[in-house]
């Protein structure tokens, strides 16, 4: 055994810990707290081998699933990044791309080379790998958010427009999966857990 490889990939383990105190303003489904990255990242990859068959029959799952195992280790610097928080996403890819020189460069090379590819392949969005990929880690947190009562959405004020343009990555993917996000989203709003920019303009 390379003793030198095996310390390298055992401290990048231990730092990957890490992940699980990056906080997201998601909440459970319960909302009973913020989810962690590490969990977002669990849950959407278990979500890719389980909604496979809405995928394209070329797409490689197993690399899909590895995709979306690294796709969020950057928050362990970067921290976790609202979507909808216009401000935080001005220099996001900067304190990314920073935070993915080093971890992945923890690693022995051939491995930082594989991860690093993942990672930037999940950020280009153009492979139908990556696709897949990007349109489970936005219907993740609708789920999230719907079973919440509108959760983030509704403790930050977002309308019913943002969360459609956001989830639009859905519609490369499925038609039928798209249809059914849009009837969730409705549902919501007509709840009246989240609201729409005709109701805020109305109000002002």
């Amino acid at each position: 055994m390379d003793d030198s490889r095996f310390e390298q990939q055992i401290r990048f383990i231990v730092e990957i810990d890490r992940l699980k105190r990056v906080l997201r303003r998601t909440l459970l489904t319960d909302g009973s707290r913020r989810e962690n990255s590490a969990e977002h990242s669990w849950h959407v990859a278990l979500m890719a081998a389980l909604l496979a068959e809405y995928a394209a029959p070329h797409v490689d799952l197993p690399r899909v699933i590895e995709m979306l195992l690294v796709h969020d280790l950057v928050e362990i610097d970067a921290g976790d990044t609202f979507a909808y928080d216009t401000a935080g996403q001005s220099d996001r890819a900067e304190r990314e791309q920073a935070a993915a020189d080093r971890l992945f460069g923890m690693l022995p090379a051939d491995q930082a080379r594989r991860l690093r590819a993942l990672w930037d392949e999940f950020e280009a969005g153009t492979s139908d790998e990556a696709k897949y990929a990007i349109a489970l880690d936005r219907l993740q947190p609708l789920l999230q958010n719907v079973h919440a009562q509108g959760g983030a959405w509704r403790s930050h004020g977002v309308t019913r427009e943002q969360i459609l343009l956001r989830m639009q990555p859905v519609q490369l993917i499925s038609e039928g999966m798209w249809e059914w996000v849009v009837m969730t989203i409705d549902t919501v709003w007509a709840a009246g857990h989240i609201r729409s920019i005709d109701s805020i303009d109305r109000l002002s």
